[in-house]
């Protein structure tokens, strides 16, 4: 069989189907090839309100209503009962010592939990991507792409009208390659792109599956007070010396639950467990129904992000940790940047793809900084809170600004554009990776937050508990240009109306 397309996407999990879909409503032919059969076990399963809002963008943008249920916990749940979620109302970061009890306290030393809705309706979703996944690529089968499953390129050969791409039993014709196949994906293979080095992170490894039975934090260990919203529904993080553990709730009963380690640390579940007593007991009843995976080598960066006739998507072309959940955003601006190129170039240009590489490039960068400093923090929790917050504070911004139609104010994602955050951002990381800790460090952390809180994480009279507050919003609205009016506009246009 041959087929001719005028971009060929490599991978159809959610990032290839999605980019599909858009590129169908631009007037492209695609055709989707995909290695494995959906449904398919994937990790990379948590949302944040930013990734939300630029699912929204694109939904609205090429008129993709199918999609835009999938921006909040309420709208999925009415419009796809059927598909796997989980509700997250924020991020929750719980310290654990090794063989040390739980306890908690009423300064929640060892406590840091930042909401991202102040109701379910609005909340914030955990990805079950079996079934996101093969969703959408029955969408973008729908909107009229081809998709081979099953499918394994096995040569590539540049054409004078692009790529020629060959399988067992067809060929596929491509002006334009997307590799959406993940880190150490096949463009990154077949073309030598080589690695960038890191230049932050040190060596890490993950071990992760899907389970059931996981019992709820909530039940194990006494409440001391009221937080924000209930500790399990949200990114749960027990963080200890040597790394941290997630655990993520879907509706369907499973639980996607893993580890992010540093490099010395055993890739031992049981033991991993058996060295935090409280997260065993989270764990006593829970049954693994996927086989663990082990990625010894969890950071990657391509040195390459695109080339004449092709492009890698961010989650192609890098891939940092799951600590912050910042796999859907990265992934979703780079998706933005692709369409828009096709919409404006017909072909992406040399000129746009090289933006494009820039873009991605240095907002993995930003990322790996800002990682890198949290692992490098994680002996030293009440820094390692502190530190977080430049991330949430840069997040909150960045949604607040796009929702009013003042993107030029976020430059970049965690704001690596701007031209003040940016660089205090990463001489902070800089700083606490060359070893400076105490009160010093954490007085540049708080002023380089302030002009960009629009969440009160700068008021320590909450402990390390941050409810999402209408009024913390309109307290910044000279922060954002905004007046009280367009922000009342704006908490009423995402549902914030009952937390007013």
């Amino acid at each position: 069989m041959r087929l001719k397309a005028d971009v060929a996407i490599l991978g159809s999990g959610f990032s290839g189907s999605l980019l599909a879909l858009v590129l169908r409503r631009l007037g492209r032919s695609v055709v989707l090839i995909e290695r494995g059969r959906h449904p398919r076990f994937a990790i990379g399963e948590s949302s944040t309100p930013l990734a939300n809002l630029l699912l929204e963008e694109l939904a609205d943008r090429y008129d993709l209503p199918r999609i835009r249920p999938l921006s909040k916990w309420g709208t999925w749940r009415a419009a796809y009962p059927e598909l796997g979620v989980g509700l997250k109302r924020g991020f929750s970061f719980l310290r654990h010592g090794d063989g040390e009890p739980w306890r908690p306290d009423p300064e929640h030393a060892r406590q840091l939990l930042v909401a991202a809705s102040p109701h379910d309706a609005i909340g914030d979703t955990h990805w079950y991507r079996p079934d996101v996944d093969q969703f959408l690529a029955n969408e973008a089968v729908s909107a009229g792409a081809t998709h081979l499953e099953g499918t394994e390129i096995t040569d590539l050969e540049w054409t004078p009208g692009g790529a020629r791409l060959t399988a067992a039993a067809v060929t596929v014709d491509a002006a334009f390659v997307v590799d959406a196949t993940g880190p150490r994906g096949f463009l990154h293979r077949r073309l030598g792109l080589g690695e960038r080095a890191f230049r932050w992170l040190p060596p890490t490894q993950a071990l992760y599956a899907h389970f059931e039975g996981v019992e709820r934090w909530d039940a194990l260990v006494p409440g001391d007070g009221a937080p924000p919203y209930p500790v399990d529904d949200a990114a749960l993080h027990h963080v200890f010396d040597g790394g941290w553990i997630w655990v993520l709730r879907f509706a369907n009963g499973l639980t996607s639950a893993g580890a992010g380690l540093k490099a010395d640390t055993p890739a031992d579940w049981a033991g991993l467990l058996r060295s935090l007593p409280a997260v065993e007991a989270q764990f006593a009843t829970a049954k693994a129904v996927t086989p663990f995976v082990h990625s010894p080598r969890l950071a990657f960066r391509s040195a390459h992000v695109h080339g004449d006739r092709f492009a890698l998507l961010p989650s192609a072309a890098g891939v940092i940790d799951p600590l912050l959940s910042t796999g859907f955003p990265l992934t979703l601006l780079g998706i933005q940047r692709l369409a828009a190129a096709f919409e404006k170039d017909g072909t992406p240009s040399a000129e746009s793809l090289a933006a494009y590489a820039d873009d991605t490039q240095a907002e993995l960068d930003a990322t790996e900084r800002l990682v890198a400093a949290l692992y490098a923090t994680m002996g030293h929790f009440a820094l390692f809170k502190r530190l977080s917050l430049l991330y949430f504070a840069a997040a909150s911004f960045s949604e607040a600004a796009r929702r009013l139609g003042r993107p030029a104010l976020a430059p970049g994602f965690l704001l690596c554009r701007h031209a003040s955050f940016g660089p205090d951002s990463a001489a902070i990381a800089e700083a606490i990776l060359d070893g400076e800790r105490g009160a010093r460090i954490e007085a540049r952390i708080d002023r380089a937050i302030a002009p960009f809180d629009v969440a009160g994480l700068g008021d320590r009279s909450r402990r390390d508990w941050y409810p999402v507050r209408a009024d913390d919003l309109l307290a910044a609205r000279e922060r954002l240009g905004a007046s009280e009016p367009e922000l009342h506009g704006l908490l009423e246009r995402c549902g914030f109306s009952a937390a007013v």
